[in-house]
């Protein structure tokens, strides 16, 4: 019986001894085989239990053996962001059916609400911007549909940046089939509203729910395919297009793709080049600055953890606009992941701290963030992390 050693390892020798190539027993528990390649290298976890169930079920052994510790530490303890409920109740009341009544709220005031979820999310403060969702949603619903031909094209613009925010908050606390349904409403209201600039904002969180859910190819054609299909040299256009070529680099890297994401990176950085400063708009946070913070990112993805740490060491986040308190975080997050691939758990510690410091709700909802915790307690020697089981504790990894 093997108990020792990461749960990637444990698979790895459970699937060889089963006689299964990492292709087929990817296929088996509905994942791709890079995904299973990464946790086999170590490189991320299983992050939810029902996957790690199946995987359990093919392998013919149980699971507490392949996750080598007590299910009181399973990957099911993702917290759900109270008001998820209130946003899927939102999400299905078809204004536009007449199954619900919501006080008609102009253009500009959805605009002005739009702003706050939006300036919410990227401070990473998603309990407020969970809050606002709900009646952000139903009213561009009925905006749109009580807008007459002269309006209607105003309307829907605000609609799709709704459901742009929805989705963005909805993919970050892990509901990526809802995310989906969100994105692709925003889809089809910029579609509506003839905007290139809107079509491409909402195809970049239809590329980011497909990768929440695993769908990695189909994730990477849509970002890839519309950046390189979209041209427009406004700082929104060049925002939109860089921020696609980034994260089909996280894509690539996810792929083990070392040269397509070289390549994609260094197309954002010509982009960000061109716009010539750390901006923000279309909500994309998008400059020099967040293409240095998406190379640490690619670098942990393809397990580069040297070149992670290298390149976060270099990273300035002063010139980022105020407020983007999310993007600051993720350095120490990707900075702590590739230390976490070196297994130096207390630089783990201090940089998860770190995170902490900058945005508390960008740990607790993060599924890297809460692997590496776990991973962290099963071999815990509390004199070198003195102060990972508090840490645990508010990001809800332990009670």
């Amino acid at each position: 019986m093997v108990t020792e050693g990461p749960i990637g390892e444990r698979i790895r020798i459970y699937r060889q001894r089963r006689g299964l190539s990492q292709k087929e027993l990817a296929h088996l528990v509905g994942r791709s085989e890079s995904w299973l390649s990464q946790v086999e290298r170590g490189i991320r976890s299983v992050d939810r239990l029902s996957v790690l169930v199946d995987v359990a079920r093919v392998l013919k052994t149980d699971v507490e053996t392949l996750a080598g510790y007590r299910m009181a530490y399973a990957p099911n303890g993702q917290p759900e962001l109270e008001g998820l409920e209130d946003i899927r109740q939102a999400m299905s009341a078809y204004a536009g059916l007449g199954l619900s009544r919501t006080p008609t709220s102009s253009v500009a005031e959805i605009a002005s609400l739009t702003t706050e979820v939006h300036q919410r999310y990227q401070a990473a403060d998603y309990a407020a911007a969970a809050r606002i969702l709900p009646g952000l949603i139903t009213a561009s619903d009925a905006v749109v549909s009580e807008s007459g031909s002269a309006d209607l094209r105003a309307a829907l613009s605000v609609q799709s940046q709704a459901y742009v925010a929805a989705a963005k908050l909805v993919t970050k606390i892990g509901d990526g089939q809802l995310a989906w349904i969100a994105a692709d409403r925003a889809v089809t209201a910029a579609m509506r509203a003839d905007s290139d600039i809107l079509k491409a904002m909402a195809a970049y969180q239809v590329a980011c729910a497909f990768l929440k859910t695993d769908r990695i190819d189909q994730a990477e054609h849509v970002a890839i395919t519309t950046a390189e299909n979209f041209a427009d040299d406004s700082p929104d256009g060049l925002s939109v297009q860089g921020a696609l070529f980034l994260i089909g680099a996280v894509i690539a890297g996810r792929r083990s793709d070392r040269p397509e994401a070289t390549d994609r990176l260094r197309r954002a950085q010509y982009l960000a080049d061109a716009l010539g400063y750390d901006g923000n708009h279309g909500w994309t946070a998008f400059g020099p600055t967040n293409v240095a913070i998406h190379q640490i990112s690619a670098a942990a993805e393809l397990g580069d953890a040297k070149l992670a740490i290298a390149r976060a060491e270099d990273v300035e986040t002063d010139g980022l606009p105020d407020g983007l308190r999310s993007r600051r975080a993720q350095v120490f997050i990707d900075t702590a992941w590739a230390y976490s691939q070196h297994r130096d758990d207390a630089a783990v510690v201090v940089n998860l701290m770190e995170a902490e410091r900058t945005a508390p709700q960008a740990l607790r909802y993060n599924v890297i963030v809460r692997e590496m915790l776990r991973e962290l307690l099963k071999r815990e020697r509390r004199s070198a992390t003195p102060g990972l089981r508090a840490l645990a504790k508010r990001s809800g990894v332990l009670h």
